[in-house]
């Protein structure tokens, strides 16, 4: 405990850091204003209703998402997520278009374009999404008594530019704190979003074990126990690698290379989870279909059984294909998202090569091998994390609220977005010939 103290104080003494830091709880601090701030024309006293139905399921954790912006028809009630969307779709994009595909390969001017287009399509998405939330409060629980303005066009109009605005600005402020703070911007935001619903989950928890001889503080000590060793395996998940070895080309006076036992000896490190939470974003999104096709077709008894079990996210069949599709997404975005071809070409062109596989082909061949063998059990763990929550409900008879922070997207954004920020801090620290916040800066390595 001393030695934390000890290094906390290392921190306030390095003046970029403490700035940037300073900076960064300040644009936190700005957005979490910004989603207590609701929607002019709307009666504030009457949402009651749309809080408490959108504290579970789905609609529980896009509210997560926003920080409980969704549920207070907030400014920021449609919160980062229109601009996360955007980048999925140029990301996939990339794949097929020539022109997004040129402009990865630029470097610095081709990331700038690239930006600029996600923002442009982060509006255009925001466009479409605004009415629709407007138009939505409705069916969510607010009366039409709280629509002071009526729900014209003198309040559509204004409320749809009001939400746009309020995206855009929350992505401006995700940029600030990426330039000038500490750690990702853009995640960080999500992070204290889903942070900030935390205590009001774990309060509804404890007053619900405590009250009624529902378990008692011994239930909930136990709960607590087991989130800590969630988060250890999360922690795991995120940090774990498998570690290939590279042999380097040693230089010699005359500027050749001598490939022998004296080169500096290197290794490639493979993530066992490169995807990080996009599989359980995919597979969320899709999701929704089973149950819009159940209530399409609900005269027939396949679709009354569709729109009854794809309802309940924490039903037997709803988690079935949930992990599923996410096993199955997380092959899709590694094979994406990992080049082991250009990989293979890089490590050529730099001298590399891995002991016992010929450089080129054979090397993207082994590379491309190892990955699909370390992705399976990668995928499988990913896909118990996100059907956790689920469990714990139903053997556990976890309220909604708090089992959502027992695996899934909310803990593993929660997870890794901490580790990356203290990480960055760590950079410093260890700069300035500090001890860090961590024992080692390496990751885990798995076999």
């Amino acid at each position: 405990m001393k030695k934390f103290f000890e290094t906390l104080s290392n921190i306030w003494k390095i003046d970029e850091l403490r700035g940037r830091i300073v900076i960064t709880l300040g644009l936190l601090l700005v957005y979490r204003f910004g989603a207590q701030i609701v929607l002019p024309g709307i009666d504030t006293t009457q949402l009651a209703e749309l809080s408490s139905n959108t504290d579970s399921g789905i609609l529980g954790i896009l509210n997560a998402f926003t920080g409980g912006a969704f549920a207070n028809a907030s400014v920021f009630a449609l919160g980062i997520m229109p601009y996360i969307s955007a980048s999925i779709v140029v990301q996939l994009m990339g794949i097929a278009i020539p022109y997004l595909q040129k402009l990865q390969k630029e470097g610095e001017s081709g990331r700038k374009t690239i930006n600029q287009i996600t923002r442009w399509l982060t509006i255009g998405i925001c466009i479409v999404q605004a009415p629709a939330y407007l138009y939505s409060l409705g069916a969510l629980g607010v009366p039409d008594s709280a629509f002071v303005l009526g729900k014209g066009l003198n309040f559509i109009i204004p409320s749809v530019i009001i939400l746009v605005t309020g995206t855009v600005f929350a992505m401006w402020l995700g940029e600030k704190i990426t330039d000038k703070g500490i750690g990702n911007g853009i995640s960080l935001l999500i992070m204290i979003g889903i942070i900030a619903t935390l205590p009001q989950s774990f309060v509804q928890e404890f007053v619900s074990r405590t009250s009624n001889n529902n378990g008692g503080l011994m239930v909930m000590l136990f709960e607590i126990i087991i989130w800590f060793v969630v988060i250890l395996a999360s922690i795991l998940l995120v940090m774990a690698t498998r570690q290939i070895p590279v042999q380097y080309a040693r230089r010699t006076a005359s500027g050749g290379y001598e490939k022998n036992i004296m080169g500096s000896r290197q290794y490639i490190p493979l993530k066992l989870n490169a995807s990080g939470v996009m599989p359980i974003i995919f597979a969320q999104a899709i999701m929704f279909a089973p149950g819009l096709l159940g209530k399409t077709f609900n005269n027939t008894a396949v679709g009354q059984w569709m729109e009854v079990q794809f309802a309940d996210m924490f039903g037997l069949a709803y988690n079935l294909l949930f992990a599923f599709l996410i096993i199955v997404f997380t092959y899709f975005y590694t094979a994406i998202t990992v080049p082991t071809n250009k990989m293979a070409d890089d490590l050529k062109r730099s001298g590399g090569f891995i002991p016992g596989i010929r450089p080129g082909k054979e090397t993207g061949d082994f590379l491309d091998k190892i990955m699909s063998l370390i992705t399976l059990p990668g995928s499988i763990f990913l896909a118990l994390l996100a059907v956790l929550p689920a469990l714990v409900v139903k053997i556990m008879d976890v309220q909604p609220g708090w089992a959502l922070f027992y695996g899934g997207t909310s803990l593993l954004i929660m997870v890794g977005v901490a580790i990356d920020t203290v990480q960055q801090v760590n950079s410093y620290l260890l700069n300035r010939h500090y001890d860090g916040l961590m024992k080692t800066g390496k990751n885990r390595k798995v076999a």
